[in-house]
């Protein structure tokens, strides 16, 4: 199955929240990471049980002065801060996510986006595996544990996991899967994988 991209749309239909989140739930934050114009805000939004929030803004003949818009030309706004989101996975587990911003400009906040954070997703592009290198070294020098999924557009080649895994040079081990941003059920897929990612080793301490 091939994956789309993300979709223009900066709000996405979600499930009605919890009228009370779970009593004594255990609540993590997740990081969703990626390189510039890969689907992180899509993410957020098709995934969170609240209307996700946003910090996005309109992009500038300025703003193309710095950034890299390489194949992705009709991209026409960006995250100047972070998305927001919530999801609650079942009733001793919730799950606060925040999207980090793709460009390098922004890369001053990413320390704080990632405290206290429990495990990173990070989405990439086959097309533009290479614009997610330097990403991938900001993650692993957070120490956390990550998931890596491919957030597959129309035009991308498509790639085994294995490939994936090889081309980004990733530890053994560490989970590769594969994602349509726009589908709330493959998001929550890519996200209870790395859930599991992150807590098995837990509990088996």
């Amino acid at each position: 199955m091939d994956f789309a991209g993300p979709s223009p749309l900066r709000e996405a239909p979600h499930s009605p929240p919890p009228a009370r989140l779970p009593e004594n739930a255990l609540m993590l934050k997740v990081v969703v990471a990626g390189p510039f114009a890969v689907g992180k805000t899509t993410f957020v939004s098709a995934v969170s049980e609240i209307q996700s929030r946003h910090t996005e803004e309109l992009m500038t003949q300025a703003g193309a002065l710095v950034d890299d818009l390489d194949g992705v030309d009709a991209k026409t706004h960006t995250t100047v801060g972070t998305d927001f989101g919530r999801l609650t996975l079942d009733d001793r587990l919730v799950l606060y996510l925040f999207g980090s911003p793709g460009q390098k400009r922004f890369r001053v906040l990413w320390d704080d986006i990632v405290r206290g954070a429990l495990g990173i997703l990070v989405l990439v592009d086959t097309g533009r595996l290479d614009a997610a290198f330097e990403v991938m070294d900001m993650v692993e020098a957070a120490g956390l544990p990550y998931v890596v999924g491919v957030n597959r557009f129309p035009a991308s080649p498509v790639h085994s996991p294995d490939d994936v895994r090889v081309a980004l040079d990733l530890p053994p081990g560490t989970p590769v899967v594969g994602i349509d941003a726009r589908d709330r059920d493959a998001c929550l897929d890519a996200l209870i994988t790395m859930t599991q990612h992150v807590l098995s080793p837990l509990e088996m301490v």
